[in-house]
């Protein structure tokens, strides 16, 4: 599977940090934005759903899509923890702290099918920048249900995204400075079983955000490198399928991961100005849920292609 750079489309305009990026049934694409979350309509066209008093450093990123089209929305400002927002702009904290501490910086937040709230944190380390190099494992999944909010695996190496597969019988979570995808079997009570890992990725690939396809294969998006990578759990190995990456980008950031020398803003600018714009999330929609979007850290707008793959159906999908 090879994916042309000028085969992409693009939806949306003027979007600010648009991380995450959620498709429905309908063609309405939903996206995390510094303001709080845009809908883009089939027709094209954006509409904001402004926070109204947002804590300070409010910075939205991953997020769920609610019934009624209300929102969950991790927030990985210096406040962190997860806050429900409502289609007029009503923002109200949801989750906050856990096991009596406050959440730190918030990464990523999904519901399953079962109702089930997943939240990540990357690092417990402030800023959370430091935990930007090898060795560093302090991240963790918090899991929410009717039984409360608990912490479900830590020592993760930088937690992005993490998500069900089709079957619900694997919680499939990216390490995006571990450099590896990982899964954890998930246990009738919703408690989790040991870490095993999938996938582990070499140099110029940090894995961000993930997708399931209808045949069980995890396709991933990579930070800084802008590539988009399909693996198939069942023996491990990678496929790149798109590949936006600058050669000298990619070894200086290597260099820079491996001796702990990259500053945040060195790092932030890297990929930036590629197409893909620093890709952070992938998504599967249309009609047919062969239409994949691409969120992006530092893009305008969402990038989309086609997939001879389609996507497995998302909980949210008729939402």
């Amino acid at each position: 599977m090879d994916i042309r750079l000028e085969s992409l489309t693009f939806l949306g305009d003027g979007l600010q940090r648009p991380e995450c990026v959620l498709a429905t049934a309908s063609g309405d694409l939903f996206v995390s934005d510094q303001r709080g979350v845009v809908m883009i309509g089939k027709d094209g066209t954006t509409k904001p759903i402004v926070a109204k008093d947002p804590p300070p450093g409010f910075m939205p990123n991953g997020m769920a899509l609610l019934p009624g089209r209300a929102f969950l929305v991790a927030n990985l400002g210096p406040t962190g923890g997860v806050y429900h927002l409502s289609q007029s702009g009503v923002l109200t904290p949801h989750l906050l702290e856990v096991d009596g501490k406050p959440l730190p910086p918030t990464n990523f937040v999904g519901i399953d099918g079962r109702g089930r709230t997943w939240i990540t944190v990357s690092t417990r380390q402030i800023p959370r920048t430091l935990a930007a190099r090898p060795g560093a494992g302090d991240g963790f999944v918090v899991l929410l249900d009717s039984s409360g909010a608990r912490i479900v695996a830590d020592g993760i190496g930088y937690t992005n995204e993490a998500i069900l597969d089709a079957s619900g019988e694997f919680l499939y979570v990216n390490e995006t400075y571990g450099r590896c995808l990982s899964r954890y079997r998930v246990r009738g009570d919703s408690s989790l079983g040991p870490k095993e890992v999938v996938c582990t990725f070499g140099p110029g690939v940090f894995p961000d955000g993930l997708a399931h396809d209808a045949d069980g294969f995890v396709w991933i998006v990579s930070v800084v490198s802008n590539r988009v990578i399909r693996v198939n759990p069942a023996d491990g190995t990678a496929e790149t399928i798109l590949d936006d990456s600058d050669p000298a980008e990619m070894a200086a950031m290597e260099a820079g991961y491996q001796a702990d020398t990259l500053d945040s803003d060195a790092r932030s600018a890297m990929g930036a100005r590629r197409t893909l714009a620093n890709v952070a999330s992938i998504s599967f929609g249309g009609s047919d849920l062969r239409s994949v979007y691409l969120g992006s850290l530092a893009g305008r707008r969402i990038a989309s292609f086609r997939s001879p793959v389609a996507g497995m159906r998302p909980p949210h999908w008729d939402f």
